[in-house]
């Protein structure tokens, strides 16, 4: 069934046709282009009749044949503008050549003059040839000076067309309404992306492996937007906000992305770095605008991404005498908060990983009723999170991903991402159609300690020293009984470490000063075989002294581990003391610190060199393996040293979270589990510096 057209009048054709026939909600520029082009014509019209009435252009030549036939009457010379004109007699008009030279003026006139004209190079000269001629001949000649006005009018009019076009050009791109380009007129308007009903993330909390206890608090929140009355009825009232707080990577924006394609509401998704620009009060005017949109939307949420990029605390750092944008876009903010009415719906999610610098005023009730806190993801959640990001790739049967989740303490959710995808590309390299459990390890590995570089020329003295540095932290590890399980020993050097050993961490809650203690001394066992082996030591040991020497300050500082120091700590949790340049302690008690802590690392130093001494044999018989092997297994210190005693904690942890998963309710209340250390390389150091596996290094330091 066809359409009936609208009958239009010519009047609303054309000026469609000047307006260029917009369509709401599409940026329509045509319109413009039809007076551009009216102006363009304009301008050529008027130039063709400016040149139309110009007489025709003679030589000298011609000019002095005309006067020596006697058709001149009179010759005009205008001396400013360096041309002559020429008049015809009028019996001469008609004849030949002239029938035929001459234009008609705009009357269709050749009649009156002039007939043509004549351009000279140096008037002077010009001069003395007509005063010549004029003695021969009957003619006559006058001297004139013009001023061509309608040219500079006409130039001028033109200048002034052009600067109004540009003009109404860029007034037209920077008030918006020509693109994106246009941003000068909306500098305060708020930059959040929103998410309606019609546009989603295609996102949903079953996307979201682990955090249970997260999941289920924000889930929490988009029920009570969903259905109201559920809790109204009750008497309860919706969280005005939710600050996500946790580690990076741990998935504090993938769930506000699940919130986004659940909530089924209006959802404003910006950065805390979006309010801030180089022009003062636009901070302040962006947030009155985002409130402004979430209000008229309402119920909606609002997920401001990475908040302590605006929400520092009040007062830190403040340059003297100067205007703190920040702070003034903090100011509005706090007021927008806090100015809700109860049942205005608006519900502001906020996620950072240093709640320990967010001012006061934000954190309080009212404002941030609830901190979610995500943790890194335990033994069990690792293994759903396996469970996600497999899900896409061709997997062969080799794969165990309880295996692997056990092969990946400290691994952050996007980290296992990481694991996934650089296995899948391991495995395309080496032309696999499906991805293996090698690929798996040696991603993990890829990701740890950086790209092998079998290339890289090593003599052989520098090898046997990396070979006794790395077995020496074997053979410490492998005989203390708290010290990390080993997993694997190479001397192939990988990112800017020239070797290093692979211990899997125990799933701990707590720490006890003997298991820091042999952590300690295995680290220090890289030197101390140095100096057993050749009597001198070498700068591979850097990352080790970095490591023993943080965490023996994070004993007697800290968790109150030494006897002299006693049971005191100096730890801040709220970050105030990073700005400030006095220590909570006096001299005395700080060169008491620094001498315990000289003393703890000595102390291992020693100890390692005695279980070292103790088992020379071994160790030499190890790092002879390492360098024809270059990498070693567990089992080959299995059979050199015999059957470790070993606590399979991380399997214990396992059991126990399978029978509380079959045994808990949904709305149970998640266990939180403390943070482990990852799959840490025990190092040799390149000289040019430390290696990209101690990024991974967890000291523990959360009270």
């Amino acid at each position: 069934m066809s359409e009936k057209k609208e009958d239009k009048s010519p009047y609303d054709n054309l000026r469609e046709r000047f307006q260029g026939n917009k369509t709401p909600g599409k940026n329509n520029g045509s319109g413009n282009f039809y007076w551009i082009f009216a102006f363009m014509g304009i301008f050529f019209l008027v130039m063709l009749l400016m040149n139309g009435n110009e007489p025709t252009k003679i030589s000298e030549y011609e000019l002095t044949e005309y006067i020596e036939k006697g058709d001149v009457e009179k010759v005009i010379i205008i001396r400013n503008l360096e041309f002559a004109e020429v008049v015809l007699k009028r019996e001469a008009v008609k004849s030949e050549p002239h029938s035929g030279k001459i234009k008609q003026n705009m009357l269709g006139s050749t009649s009156s003059g002039p007939h043509y004209m004549h351009e000279f190079g140096d008037v002077g000269n010009f001069e003395l040839m007509v005063k010549e001629l004029k003695g021969e001949h009957d003619f006559s000649y006058t001297f004139e000076r013009r001023e061509n006005w309608g040219m500079e009018i006409f130039q001028w009019i033109l200048f002034l067309g052009i600067m109004i076009a540009i003009w109404m050009f860029v007034m037209r791109k920077i008030s918006g309404t020509g693109g994106p380009g246009g941003q000068i007129f909306n500098i305060g308007k708020s930059k959040a992306q929103l998410f309606d009903k019609g546009k989603s993330t295609n996102t949903t909390f079953d996307d979201v492996a682990g955090l249970e206890g997260a999941k289920e608090e924000v889930m929490e929140i988009v029920d009570f937007l969903k259905n109201p009355q559920k809790y109204t009825e009750l008497g309860a009232k919706i969280p005005k906000g939710a600050l996500l707080v946790g580690p990076p990577g741990t998935g504090k924006t993938l769930l506000a992305k699940a919130v986004a394609g659940e909530a089924q509401v209006p959802f404003f998704s910006l950065s805390g770095s979006d309010f801030v620009e180089m022009f003062v009060g636009v901070g302040a005017s962006r947030v009155r605008d985002l409130f402004k949109q979430a209000k008229e939307k309402a119920p909606a949420i609002i997920f401001i991404d990475e908040i302590d990029a605006i929400g520092r605390a009040r007062g830190r750092n403040a340059s003297m005498g100067s205007n703190d944008e920040r702070e003034n876009t903090l100011n509005q903010l706090l007021t927008e908060m806090d100015g809700f009415g109860t049942n205005s719906g608006v519900i502001i999610l906020a996620a950072t990983n240093r709640a320990d610098v967010l001012d006061r005023a934000l954190m309080r009730a009212g404002r941030f009723d609830r901190q979610i806190y995500v943790d890194m993801p335990d033994l069990n959640e690792r293994l759903e999170i396996f469970k996600v990001h497999i899900k896409p790739l061709k997997l062969d049967e080799s794969v165990d991903i309880e295996f692997m989740s056990k092969q990946t303490p400290g691994f952050s959710g996007a980290d296992i991402a990481n694991v996934c995808n650089e296995a899948a590309l391991i495995a395309a390299r080496k032309k696999k159609k499906s991805v293996g459990k090698q690929d798996f390890l040696d991603a993990v590995d890829r990701i740890i300690g950086g790209l092998e570089k079998k290339n890289k020329i090593i003599t052989p003295k520098e090898k046997e020293t990396i070979a006794f540095h790395e077995a020496g932290h074997a053979t410490v590890s492998w005989l203390l009984e708290h010290a990390s399980p080993l997993v694997k020993v190479t001397i192939v050097p990988r990112g800017q470490s020239l070797g290093a050993a692979w211990y899997l961490p125990e799933e701990r809650q707590i720490t006890t000063t003997e298991q820091m203690l042999d952590e300690m001394c295995a680290a220090l066992g890289g030197r101390a075989a140095e100096e057993i082996i050749f009597n001198k030591i070498s700068t591979g040991a850097l990352s080790d002294l970095e490591k023993v020497t943080k965490q023996a300050h994070a004993m007697v500082t800290i968790y109150g581990l030494n006897d002299k120091i006693g049971n005191v700590s100096y730890y801040d949790s709220s970050g105030q003391r990073d700005y400030t340049f006095q220590k909570p302690y006096s001299d005395e008690t700080a060169q008491l610190i620094d001498q315990e802590i000289k003393d703890m690392i000595e102390v291992q130093y020693e100890r390692a060199k005695d279980i070292l001494s103790k088992n020379k044999d071994k160790l030499q018989e190890l790092a002879h393996q390492l360098v024809e092997k270059e990498v070693i297994f567990k089992e080959d210190l299995q059979r050199i040293f015999g059957e470790r005693k070993e606590n399979d904690s991380t399997a214990k942890v396992l059991t126990i979270a399978n029978v509380k998963k079959a045994k808990v309710e949904v709305n149970g209340s998640p266990k939180e589990e403390a943070k482990s250390e990852a799959v840490e390389p025990e190092s040799t150091d390149s000289p040019e510096g430390s290696t990209e596996g101690e990024n991974r290094e967890s000291e523990n330091l959360a009270s």
